[in-house]
């Protein structure tokens, strides 16, 4: 068993508290993904699950073994850095086999292990070469392909696809994903890019000033955030939120008087007369005369300020009372152009209210 367990983690630098109240279980063979902004404590973390950093307090258990006093050789794990940190006078199969000959592993073993992970990572022609002979995704093979060969029971990985391109992210997240798969082995993945986060974890760790948010799949997280920041913070283009007042289960700006569907607007009675946030995704926005949804106590009145083609879908944004921004995903086809005033139809079922108090709870699922 690989399960990693972190029981109330705090890390303290000083007198500010990085990490607090940390407590999380990462199953056997889980592919667990840490997101969040800068800051947020994430890298943290994982470095104290590494070892790389002290806990202030709480325990960190790997494997059912207490890992608090461990030092970070003797953990079983292998680490992936952001800046693939390979030695530039070694060539491929030097940087590979370089921990295991350290540990002084049999040359046949070292041999076996290293043409396996390059074998698996398709970069056995690339064995003879030095890292400044390599592509960007050539040296992040070798980097995982570092970690691969010490056949260890847990996967830590920094930022690991920061450095590249946009094309070369796409096509190392799949790879990443097709390793794990095959490997087993229990994964803690760390990204300020929710995208990545989205289309890797199993699940994933919303994080937010050291504090976990929500632990959830990555298509739960989508469809029932907790809180305002997980909604935002998920989702690309982000959701939009608006400023409204709860009337008779309704939602009531000057720009909207939107009814949510009947499960929400039976919550929204207990806030009556408040003011809430409305949330909306930009998929669950149609623009009027070009979307198949329903004109029904829906309807958005705003200026187009932008609009973006992008072949398959076109984005809007658009201001609603001046002060407030919006981005609707339309299609294709409408004709728009900046400084026209539109109407945006948004779905029902796709509606969240958000409280303005305390920690913005999504109404929908209080």
């Amino acid at each position: 068993m690989a399960e990693v367990v972190l029981e109330n983690v705090y890390k303290r630098f000083g007198n500010v508290t990085a990490v607090q109240d940390f407590n999380l279980t990462i199953h056997d063979e889980e592919f667990m993904v840490f997101v969040g902004p800068s800051g947020c404590g994430k890298t943290t973390t994982l470095r104290m699950i590494a070892g790389l950093e002290e806990i202030s307090e709480g325990t960190i258990s790997i494997g059912g073994k207490v890992m608090n006093d461990v030092p970070p050789k003797d953990r079983d794990i292998a680490m992936v850095f952001q800046n693939y940190a390979l030695y530039p006078h070694m060539n491929v199969f030097q940087n590979m086999s370089f921990g295991l000959r350290l540990r002084r592993t049999p040359k046949a073993d070292i041999d076996r292990r290293v043409r396996e992970a390059a074998g698996i990572l398709q970069i056995e022609h690339l064995l003879d070469r030095r890292p400044r002979e390599l592509s960007g995704g050539q040296r992040q093979r070798v980097a995982l392909g570092r970690a691969i060969v010490r056949e260890p029971k847990v996967f830590l990985m920094d930022e690991p696809l920061s450095n590249l391109d946009a094309k070369l992210r796409v096509e190392m997240r799949a790879s990443i994903s097709k390793l794990h798969k095959r490997l087993g082995v229990t994964t803690v993945y760390v990204t300020h890019d929710q995208v990545e986060a989205m289309t890797m974890g199993t699940r994933i760790v919303v994080m937010k000033d050291g504090l976990i948010q929500q632990v959830d799949s990555p298509i739960n997280l989508y469809e029932h955030p907790v809180n305002r920041f997980v909604a935002g913070f998920m989702g690309s283009p982000a959701m939009n939120f608006m400023v409204g007042e709860v009337r008779n289960g309704r939602i009531v700006a000057p720009q909207f008087d939107v009814l949510p569907d009947e499960e929400l607007a039976g919550k929204l009675r207990s806030a009556e007369g408040k003011k809430v946030y409305l949330g909306v995704r930009p998929e669950n926005l149609g623009l009027k005369g070009y979307t198949d949804i329903e004109e029904r106590d829906n309807a958005i009145r705003a200026t187009v300020e932008v609009v973006e083609p992008l072949g398959a879908e076109t984005h809007i944004i658009a201001s609603v009372g001046g002060d407030q921004t919006i981005v609707a995903r339309v299609d294709s086809h409408a004709s728009v152009e900046a400084g026209q005033e539109i109407t945006l139809l948004a779905k029902p079922s796709g509606l969240h209210a958000f409280a303005m108090e305390g920690d913005e709870l999504n109404l929908r699922y209080v």
